[in-house]
């Protein structure tokens, strides 16, 4: 919805059929929802992920995640980038601060509560160029632009509050929020989310 919403004063038959296509997916799919299910589990994790240049308008990136608490999904977001990333490595890497600090609030959340969980907060990432720049205390040309969000997340990393375990990009559940996927990936995305339908009978 948010590609096509940019191009409402514009648009042409190709976006038309796009809104005409996500319509028939959510009438046919009215009872899909949220399940939260009890665990024993008292972690909170991040799936974060970036779709480099993927705006062909402007080139920005556009970044998502998605976290869980105690095993059940509880935020997500997906919004185009600010500015516009010079490497897969730095949209992904804004990516991933903006993650942890989702996840550091949900700590704070359930500290409010008097709620404990497991630490390190984890933060599945799909590109081993941006973990590698995380873990690397060396300062390179490369990395200058993103200095600050470098900065950021080796503090939290030498802390050992948060880890950063790569994870494929075919198990990377924020790929929803980012880019155009096949149908089977889709539905292993969604349902990995947590979303079900009430109506299918069990």
């Amino acid at each position: 919805m948010s590609v096509v919403s940019q191009f409402i004063q514009a648009s042409y038959e190709k976006h038309l059929e796009a809104v005409n296509r996500i319509l028939r997916y959510l009438k046919n799919t009215p009872g899909k929802g949220l399940m939260f299910r009890k665990t024993s589990r008292k972690t909170i994790e991040a799936y974060t992920d970036s779709d480099w240049a993927g705006s062909v308008v402007d080139r920005k990136s556009t970044f998502g995640y998605c976290t869980f608490v105690w095993g059940n999904l509880v935020t997500w977001k997906s919004k185009k980038q600010s500015i516009v990333a010079r490497s897969s490595a730095e949209a992904e890497y804004r990516a991933m601060s903006l993650g942890i600090c989702e996840e550091i609030w949900l700590q704070k959340v359930l500290s409010d509560f008097y709620q404990e969980c497991e630490i390190p907060l984890k933060l599945f990432c799909d590109n081993k160029a941006a973990i590698s720049i995380a873990n690397n205390p060396v300062q390179h040309d490369r990395t200058k632009h993103v200095e600050i969000d470098r900065h950021f997340i080796k503090e939290r990393l030498d802390s050992g509050s948060i880890c950063i375990p790569y994870i494929p990009s075919s198990q990377q559940v924020a790929d929803v929020l980012t880019k155009g996927l096949l149908r089977p990936h889709f539905d292993l995305c969604v349902s990995k989310l947590g979303l079900i339908d009430i109506y299918v009978p069990t």
